[in-house]
């Protein structure tokens, strides 16, 4: 099927969607581009509008909870957002039906229980009902409207419970912060548990001592002098009978010098066929784990690209749907999705396809209200798409395609082939060393077949060594390696999400949200896609952790998901759940509101900088985006600067943390510039190099993780644990 008709099957004829005068039924949906697309699916009957997410909401001003009567909150019409809602209530007071299309999660149904609830306030007959789909697509949109249903108040509740309960823990905890720490803090119920993981991870980084070790690599080859010869690099794997232990250079140069002149030989050779299963379609979390992974896409990028491929994409005239709603935790797919997948991949690699569906097991903790995340139409193809698509919209939508349609493919198969390579040292110098080489090659490609930008180094295919027991090799160079064990790594937005949700702390729309509110607070970083918390995020951890330990425990917080989850189910009753959390924790405010001494203050530190307008000295405080130099004769002196960071190895200037326009990335930089144009993208530490004396800063890849190095590019030296003096108290105050 070609890419036009594709779109002609895809959309409705342009005489069905020609526009009318007299519109009969509104559709209120909550974004203008779903509008756009639902509008060219249905004929001049309807009328499509969007509420711009919610209209009717808690305002901001205050707590608006009646914690004497039963929580109940006190709702109000969003600020700045009075003539949108009287713009529907006038569309729908003219209209014959109302048809309630938001998302159908917990924030959607409350959308629509709220524009309910308005819009029969103002026109009282006009009957409203509730539509909701998985996907944005013609069949799917007209098999909505036919089958219409009422608003599920127990989603309603779950939703409000939720908005409750967040309300109550961020607006107590986050006065008792402005009182004790900095006005203009806060502190979020599933939010701070995050912080307290990545704060929690750092300390563990900072308290890991690397060591040193080192690898022995040999190039061995085979042939005979002038004929064509084979090479191959094996690893040491084994030295008298035991694992190498190669702790310094010494070490590898005693092993080398033993068998650089001996025989070496083939001593065995192993095969192993291994069946690789193909993984199952996307949730949302293991979406934004590889989007982050293979993409480097962060939480909130990956949840904005899919929501502009959910909610329609242009084709020309036409809009289309390209994959069905990306906030789930399930792995199920519909019969229809099913029989469309398999159908294409016997047209197209029948060898591929199994004789029977493959099933999927839906986790224990999943709600399985939503599908898997899939394409719409198995039949646009990425390369059918690319023209159509961004470049990010292109990458992304290619994953989901490639993981939805391998996941109904066969298992692939691989041989991996194993050789040891067997050295002796002389009888002067004894010793026996075993040097190993592998290679794998895929044999039955199966669902690899449909995969390429999934597919990691590891799993593309590569050859394996021509060899057989009993030939023999010779040495042609060495190649020794230092290197330094690593510790735990600090959590990315990929890892992150995959705690949140292996200790079941908030939901698949929660997981992007509450990254970047860590963020936005400056309660974390990113430095190297790697989460970091600043000195003020430590700080409220610390704080929250002594006087509210339940409150940021993730084992508390996974319950009181679970808790929401039963009111959804409407097991519980929503007020009694929040009634037995409320009185303890306000009495906990209360008591640590009248214990706890001021912070206020606590990170402000004289220096021995001098303003240069004034002459006082410069005092180091905390601001919004980090610490900064403000000058002590505030309020008459409003000087403020950046903190030098280290001295320029060019000219003795101060290279201080600048950002780029636009993007707004972040480099270092020496203060005299333009008559200096030092600068260095990565992080100055309050370390001096023990060889050359300039500034060390930290570095990042992926073969050595985090480390730090020189800054003077002469200069080879790297720290270890037995020379790296310990950095200061201040080595990350910037941040």
């Amino acid at each position: 099927m070609s890419v036009k008709e594709k779109k002609e099957k895809a959309v409705p004829a342009k005489k069905t969607r020609a526009k009318s005068k007299d519109r009969k039924i509104l559709v209120i949906v909550e974004s203008p581009a779903k509008a756009k697309t639902i509008e060219k699916y249905l004929g001049p009957d309807y009328s499509v509008k969007a509420s711009m997410g919610h209209l009717i909401d808690l305002p901001k001003s205050r707590t608006a909870i009646d914690t004497e009567h039963n929580f109940e909150p006190e709702y109000i019409t969003v600020r700045g957002r009075a003539k949108l809602l009287k713009e529907l209530q006038g569309d729908a007071k003219k209209s014959d039906l109302v048809l309630l299309a938001s998302d159908n999660d917990r924030e959607g149904e409350a959308i629509a229980w709220h524009l309910r609830n308005a819009i029969s306030a103002k026109t009282g007959k006009v009957p409203i009902q509730r539509i909701s789909f998985n996907e944005i697509t013609p069949q799917a949109i007209k098999d909505a409207v036919a089958n219409p249903s009422s608003i599920d108040e127990s989603k309603v509740n779950a939703q409000k419970a939720r908005r409750v309960l967040d309300r109550l823990v961020g607006y107590n905890l986050s006065p008792l912060l402005w009182k004790k720490v900095k006005n203009g803090l806060s502190a979020g119920r599933v939010q701070s548990v995050a912080l307290r993981l990545i704060c929690e991870r750092e300390k563990e980084v900072e308290s890991f001592i690397p060591e040193e070790y080192w690898t022995l690599e040999a190039d061995f080859k085979t042939g005979k002098s002038g004929g064509r010869k084979a090479e191959y690099t094996a690893q040491l794997v084994s030295w008298n009978g035991a694992k190498p232990e190669l702790k310094t250079e010494a070490d590898v140069r005693a092993i080398i010098e033993i068998i650089k002149n001996s025989e070496c030989v083939v001593s065995d050779v192993r095969e192993i066929e291994k069946s690789v299963k193909p993984r199952p379609p996307f949730t949302t979390s293991q979406l934004q784990q590889t989007a982050a992974n293979r993409l480097g896409f962060t939480s909130k990028k990956t949840m904005q690209v899919a929501q502009q491929l959910y909610e329609g994409v242009n084709f020309g005239n036409s809009r289309v749907g390209l994959i069905t709603y990306m906030r789930t935790d399930s792995v199920r797919i519909s019969q229809t999705a099913l029989d469309d997948v398999r159908d294409w991949i016997g047209k197209n690699y029948p060898k591929g396809l199994p004789e029977k569906p493959i099933e999927y097991a839906v986790g224990k903790k999943a709600q399985d209200a939503h599908e898997a995340i899939r394409p719409t139409y198995v039949s646009y193809t990425p390369e059918d798409v690319k023209d159509s698509l961004a470049r990010d919209q292109l990458k992304l939508y290619t994953i989901i395609w490639e993981r939805f349609v391998s996941s109904q493919m066969n298992n692939a198969r691989t041989r991996t082939v194993s050789v040891d390579i067997s050295v002796s040292g002389s009888e002067n110098a004894a010793g026996e060393g075993i040097f190993r080489i592998a290679g794998t090659k895929i044999i039955e490609k199966g669902f690899y077949e449909v995969m390429k930008l999934l597919v990691s180094k590891d799993e593309k295919e590569s050859s394996y060594p021509a060899l057989k027991t009993g030939d023999k090799v010779h040495v042609d160079s060495f190649r020794p390696e230092q290197h330094f064990t690593q510790g735990p790594p600090r959590y990315t937005d990929a890892s992150i999400v995959k705690t949140l949700e292996e200790k079941g702390i908030g939901r698949p729309s929660t997981y992007a949200p509450i990254i970047s509110v860590l963020l936005d607070r400056y309660y974390v970083v990113r430095s190297n896609k790697q989460l970091v918390p600043t000195i003020l995020g430590r700080m409220i951890n610390d704080m929250l952790v002594d006087n509210f330990p339940y409150v940021v425990d993730a084992g508390f917080t996974a319950a009181m998901e679970n808790k929401l989850d039963a009111v959804e189910e409407n097991q519980i009753y929503w007020p009694e759940m929040i009634r037995e959390f409320w009185n303890p924790f306000k009495d906990r405010v209360d008591e640590v509101g009248k214990t706890l001494e001021s912070y206020k203050g606590s990170l402000d530190e004289v220096t021995d900088h001098v303003c240069e307008k004034c002459g006082k000295p410069m005092v180091k405080k905390l601001g919004r985006f980090g610490f900064f130099l403000a000058c002590s004769g505030f309020p008459e002196c409003r000087n403020t600067k950046s903190i030098p960071l280290a001295k320029c190895p060019k000219c003795g200037g101060d290279v201080v943390a600048r950002k780029t326009k636009g993007r707004g990335k972040e480099f270092y930089g020496c203060t005299n510039y333009p008559q200096c144009d030092f600068i260095s993208h990565f992080k100055p530490i309050n370390q001096n190099c023990p060889k050359c004396g300039q500034f060390m800063v930290e570095k990042y890849d992926k073969k050595n993780g985090s480390h730090k190095a020189c800054i003077n590019p002469d200069c080879d030296y790297l720290h270890s644990s037995d020379d790296e003096e310990p950095a200061g108290k201040d080595s990350n105050n910037d941040e």
